[in-house]
């Protein structure tokens, strides 16, 4: 049943929504919640941004951290507040000058405990594929002997301790309803009578006949794709953006849907032109969102890759590469990638496979396999003229060319095996890259994050204008990111991890180790963190889980107590970065910020990370959020910044206030060319083009080359004056205008930003 709330008194009390010039991301939960939320709102209209990005606000597990396991959509999770508490933080915001982005989760919902919690589940769990919700679940009912197979009991069942109560069979804490009438049976002739089967969680890989969240049994796929489904699990949704509530949305792992495009247009029929849409979607390098799609673009994961590239040496990338292969013994990227989607697909996402075998029959199921593996993206889309020929090429060489034919034929004419197809790809892709290949693979650790390349992570200054200027033409409105929720390090981890692309060097060990790999990880992770609070622990953790995610000497499923005991001993004392290099990684945070906040697309700023900002993985990075509110006061009332943190929060502030005020300012792209013995170490461009931003790039080996010298750069028509002061400060009000050498522009800091007057 829907939540009781106020309606508003008239269409016209509805503010109209308005594209987001920026977004903050809060994670919200039962510690965070909207209340919290609601008093950081002055803070935060005061930083600049437009909109508050709310992690999943509905009815989700209880003390779920995160909000993306839910159980239902019709009501807002009660404890962050309920809809009252979400309608008065929408209020607050609005009366501050700001609106609200919604994350929703349409491919997914809880299988929770107790599974009563989930009421769609429940009914067909008791009713079977007759009941109204079965509908909902993409579940292959003759696969599983038509009963649902739940992995989820510790041990086989007959060494589980199942007993009858009433209308239930209860194990632990989790519950399971019985059909009607076989609350009598003998526990082994009432078992075999339900809709389901109650298994040991082992039973997985080969057993389980649901579609998931990638290998995560507790979230069953949903079948939005059927229009009552869409109805029923986007009602409160809408509800809420009618009533200006929320103004954006967020669509969670679009690509674990069915048929995209069709639930996007779906949506944007329900939800207005007006509402801002940004779907999570995971682009390859040069692989481009699909141009019919109804939205203002992806999150922006593309975006990062961009930025953390153009701050990478390619030269000491490349020798990173060779010190970590001498050093571990383990494969180039391309191997790793392509042994990871091997085991994943073929141990994790067996029970994927199988169905999609099953459907295609023996013949072709050599085929299908490898032409998964091959695949160079993360899925195909219904409409598409043709597969990748590299894949078909590849897959072709293992399996056969009559065989792969054979299945091309089947995806162009069979649309439930193309979707499954498409759905597992997509399930394949992120859980043998950005959960295991990225953890296997670690030469430099600032470039395995999500939507990267570890195995060519430069950008070149080109490519990064060409990248911009497309995103400005194509897509102005899209979202941009540097961190989130789910990246494996924040921005300003990678900004330090990234200078050892200029110093390989420092990677050097005298002291070989037992486990050469995880070494390797934990001193970057270490230089990384730096003397962050509490950073062994952290470091420690998040060692033990890359350590899993890799699976090559321990697992989630398969755990080597052993050698889990001595991760923790890998995790060094905080070290610091030589000052040389501490100053190149300052150069990184301030110049990937910059870009960041002033190129095209809509940039969201993590929660805490206006300032500098270190985390680790999940949930390290899902930490209470703190908020400079007496440094920005300072800041305001004229005090000079101290330190990147202060640096940083000076830049933000001034980048997301122009962006709010000015929003004229960030229109167009046009790079600045440098000229001169340095001019590779220069990334410039103008907005509008009243705005004008410059960044340095690989510092450390610009100094060791002698600095920027004579090179100079020829500035756009106009006279250009300075936003932000010198961080030493000195008054830098020096307009500049013409050709210009760098050293005055730039004035010994490593970024500017400048207005046209």
């Amino acid at each position: 049943m829907s939540q009781p709330h106020p309606t508003p008194a008239s269409e016209s009390d509805v503010p109209k929504p308005v594209a987001p010039a920026s977004t903050y991301r809060l994670q919200l939960c039962p510690e965070f919640t909207f209340a919290a939320a609601e008093a950081a709102v002055p803070y935060l209209a005061s930083l600049g941004v437009s909109h508050l990005h709310l992690s999943p606000v509905l009815e989700a597990v209880p003390g779920s951290a995160h909000g993306y396991d839910v159980t239902d959509h019709s009501r807002v999770r009660a404890e962050l507040g309920g809809e009252p508490g979400l309608r008065a933080l929408a209020g607050t915001a609005r009366q501050h000058g700001l609106g609200l982005v919604l994350d929703i989760v349409p491919n997914h919902m809880a299988v929770p405990t107790p599974l009563r919690l989930n009421r769609p589940l429940w009914e067909v769990l008791r009713d079977g594929p007759d009941s109204p919700y079965a509908r909902w679940f993409d579940i292959d009912w003759e696969a599983g002997g038509g009963q649902v197979v739940l992995p989820l009991l510790a041990g086989p069942v007959d060494s589980c301790d199942l007993r009858v109560e009433g209308a239930v069979l209860r194990h632990g804490e989790q519950e399971f309803p019985l059909r009607e009438g076989t609350e009598g049976l003998a526990l082994p002739e009432l078992l075999a009578a339900q809709w389901y089967r109650p298994a040991w969680w082992r039973e997985t890989a080969t057993a389980l006949n649901y579609r998931r969240f990638f290998t995560i049994s507790e979230l069953i796929g949903v079948r939005v794709e059927d229009p009552d489904v869409f109805t029923a699990t986007h009602a409160k949704v809408l509800e809420l953006v009618r009533d200006g509530v929320a103004q954006g949305l967020r669509i969670d792992h679009v690509d674990g849907l069915a048929h995209p495009q069709e639930y996007l247009g779906r949506l944007r029929a329900a939800a207005g032109d007006d509402c801002w849409v940004v779907v999570e979607k995971i682009l390859a390098r040069h692989e481009r969102l699909p141009a019919g799609w109804p939205v203002a673009g992806t999150t922006g994961y593309d975006a990062l890759h961009r930025v953390d590239g153009v701050f990478t040496d390619p030269e000491g990338a490349a020798e990173l590469a060779d010190r970590y292969g001498q050093s571990t013994g383990l494969p180039p990227w391309p191997q790793t990638a392509r042994t990871c989607a091997r085991e994943v697909l073929t141990g994790d996402l067996a029970a994927e496979l199988g169905a999609l075998e099953r459907r295609a029959g023996g013949e072709l199921a050599e085929a299908v396999r490898e032409l998964l593996i091959a695949f160079p993206v993360y899925r195909p889309y219904p409409g598409e003229p043709e597969l990748p020929p590299q894949a078909l090429e590849r897959a072709a060489e293992l399996a056969g060319p009559a065989a792969v034919a054979g299945v091309r034929e089947l995806l162009l004419r069979d649309p439930a095996f193309a979707a499954r197809f498409a759905q597992t790809s997509a399930a394949l892709r992120a859980k043998s890259l950005e959960d295991r290949a990225f953890y296997r693979y670690a030469p430099l650790l600032s470039a395995t994050e999500v939507g990267g390349e570890p195995g060519s992570p430069a950008v070149s200054p080109e490519e990064f204008h060409a990248y911009c200027a497309a995103l400005g033409r194509d897509w102005p409105r899209t979202g941009t990111v540097l961190s989130t929720h789910d990246t494996k390090r924040s921005a300003d981890v990678r900004a330090r991890i990234s200078v050892l692309s200029q110093a390989p060097e420092l990677m050097d060990r005298d002291r070989p180790a037992p486990d050469p790999h995880l070494a390797w990880v934990a001193r970057q992770t270490a230089l990384g963190l730096g003397r962050a609070p509490e950073a062994v622990p952290r470091l420690a953790g998040a060692l033990l889980k890359g350590a899993r995610e890799a699976a090559l000497r321990t697992s989630w499923t398969d755990r080597d107590e052993e050698y889990e005991t001595g991760v923790p001993d890998y995790a060094p004392a905080p070290l610091d970065l030589p000052a040389e290099l501490a100053e190149a990684a300052r150069a990184n945070l301030l110049g990937m910020a910059l870009l960041h906040l002033s190129m095209p697309g809509v940039p969201e700023v993590y929660q805490g990370a206006e300032t500098e900002y270190r985390a680790l993985v999940d949930p390290d990075n899902r930490r209470p959020a703190h908020f400079p509110r007496e440094v920005l006061a300072r800041l305001d009332a004229g005090a000079v910044p101290h330190g990147p943190a202060e640096e940083k929060l000076a830049l933000t502030a001034a980048l997301l206030r122009l962006r709010r005020d000015r929003p004229e300012l960030f229109r167009g792209y046009a790079p600045v060319a440098a000229r001169g013995p340095a001019a590779g170490h220069l990334v410039a461009f103008t907005r509008a083009p009243g705005l004008l931003v410059a960044a340095t790039r690989l510092s450390h080996r610009l100094a060791a080359s002698g600095g920027w010298r004579d090179t100079r750069v020829d500035l756009p028509p106009g006279t250009w004056a300075p936003v932000l002061p010198a961080r030493t400060g000195r008054s830098t009000t020096a307009a500049h205008s013409g050709p210009t050498a760098v050293t005055a522009l730039l004035d010994d800091h490593p970024v500017g930003i400048w207005l046209r007057r």
